[in-house]
């Protein structure tokens, strides 16, 4: 129920806050036509001529992307890595042909939403706010995930820190708990920091260095 309730909340903004920019690439001029007819003129911006797909990201700074390939093109996934890799945005991809093989690819690239239509794109407006809400969401998971390791990474440190008092100055753990926590209040640091380089300290030279 709070799933759902959540995606309610995403396409009742995007409803109200149209796409301000999508940046249109497709190799098929007559259905770039029709989809800028759809989304309307003034949402569309265009790469350049032979402009790079992270160039022109970088560039234009567009709110989605919109990718159309006449037949699955691999070298166009490099592209969109690159892009993907520099800006991360909502990208729908359009091609010509199923091919199940290229669309793993496709998603791994960082694809939001991957559709094998003709000449004649379906109501593209629904597609990209979905693959604008699957996006946010997708970062925000992602997001969410380099906290948690962050966080676990963190703890190892201290843990390790803790380890190295207890054995060399004979400590208890609460003890050695404590004296990180002090050694962060005098230094105005935070106990990661102080924890982190003491193992470093420990490490390069094979003893304990405050």
């Amino acid at each position: 129920m709070r799933e759902k309730t959540r995606y309610r909340d995403i396409f009742r903004h995007l409803a109200e806050h149209p796409l301000l920019r999508v940046l249109l690439a497709d190799t098929d001029s007559e259905r770039a036509r029709i989809m800028e007819a759809q989304l309307g003129t003034g949402s569309i911006v265009k790469p350049a001529p032979d402009e790079p797909l992270a160039e022109a990201v970088q560039r234009l700074h567009p709110d989605a992307i919109i990718v159309g390939m006449t037949r699955p093109d691999r070298d166009g996934l490099d592209g969109i890595r690159r892009a993907m890799a520099q800006e991360p945005r909502a990208i729908v991809l359009f091609v010509d042909r199923d091919d199940p093989d290229f669309m793993e690819e496709a998603i791994s690239a960082g694809i939001s939403s991957y559709n094998v239509v003709g000449a004649e794109p379906p109501d593209i407006k629904p597609i990209v706010q979905s693959a604008m809400a699957m996006f946010r969401r997708f970062q925000r998971v992602s997001n969410d995930l380099r906290r948690i390791e962050g966080a676990i990474a963190d703890r190892t440190i201290v843990e390790k820190a803790k380890g190295l008092l207890i054995r060399q100055r004979q400590m208890s753990e609460s003890d050695a708990h404590r004296w990180l926590q002090r050694q962060a209040m005098n230094r105005s640091r935070r106990i990661i920091d102080v924890a982190r380089e003491l193992v470093a300290g420990t490490d390069a030279g094979g003893q304990e260095t405050t």
